[in-house]
């Protein structure tokens, strides 16, 4: 009898043993990184080296080259952002190219024009070379995603954006306005499709959804009253303007002066 009464007291000793080793077996782990391990591998055009990537790739990128290499325009001189202090002819042109194909998006749309269009230097990461102009040149040109938006803005606000222009000095594109820096750097005759700037107005600005967001510190795109996104990239606009063009033009008119 005691030897059975000291049997039941070690069962029941291993069955709370084994119910404790489940427990703690079944309940989560954490785990840590302890060691990360990597090696490079090469990928290259070489077929001795890597046949099957390459193998692989080819026609991925043979499909690719023939769309961008396609010719869709004839450029007469090459366009440069370098070229100007306060304005470019590729700035210029980039500036008006988005201005006539967002309009005709925004008339469709809204029934309404832009008045100008006001993009940022910075954007522009490539010239415009002399010769035929490929889609590759579009991409080259305008690399990013951004999409063409219009912002209404009231005319103070516009005055906001020539100050902001006057204390950036630099060739920012532009088109739609005109205006003249003074000898102490204030702006006027500021004319928007050939009106003086109405301060009481709203205008339809086009410009990139960067900036539209306050990029570049462009803050006063950050007061529009009304944002509308064309869902239209930048790098389309010009791929579709080149594609109605035979040869571009170069423009070579006078959007802001000093006195």
């Amino acid at each position: 009898m005691v030897k059975l009464k000291k049997y039941n007291g070690f069962l029941k000793l291993f069955v709370i043993f084994l119910t404790l080793f489940f427990i703690f077996s079944c309940s989560p782990k954490n785990y840590n990184v302890t060691k990360i391990e990597g090696k490079q591998l090469p990928v290259t055009e070489k077929d001795n080296q890597t046949p099957e990537i390459e193998n692989f790739i080819k026609p991925f990128r043979d499909h690719i080259n023939k769309d961008l290499d396609n010719v869709l325009a004839y450029c007469p001189e090459t366009l440069d952002k370098s070229t100007g202090k306060w304005q470019t002819n590729i700035g210029n042109l980039l500036a008006d190219v988005c201005l006539q194909k967002g309009n005709q998006v925004f008339r469709a749309r809204e029934k309404k024009d832009i008045d100008l269009c006001f993009l940022n230097h910075g954007g522009i990461r490539a010239i415009l070379p002399v010769g035929n102009v490929t889609t590759r040149t579009a991409f080259e040109i305008m690399p990013f995603e951004n999409n063409l938006v219009v912002l209404a803005l009231k005319g103070d606000h516009i005055l906001e954006m020539v100050n902001y222009m006057i204390k950036e000095k630099k060739p920012h594109p532009l088109a739609g306005m005109t205006f003249t820096i003074t000898r102490d750097n204030s702006p006027k005759n500021i004319l928007i499709q050939g009106k003086l700037l109405d301060t009481n107005k709203t205008y339809y600005v086009a410009t990139n959804d960067y900036l539209a967001n306050g990029g570049d510190s462009m803050n006063f795109f950050l007061k529009a009253v009304q944002k509308f996104d064309l869902n239209y990239k930048l790098r389309n606009v010009l791929i579709d303007y080149f594609k109605e063009v035979d040869t571009i033009p170069v423009p070579k008119d006078i959007r802001i002066t000093e006195e």
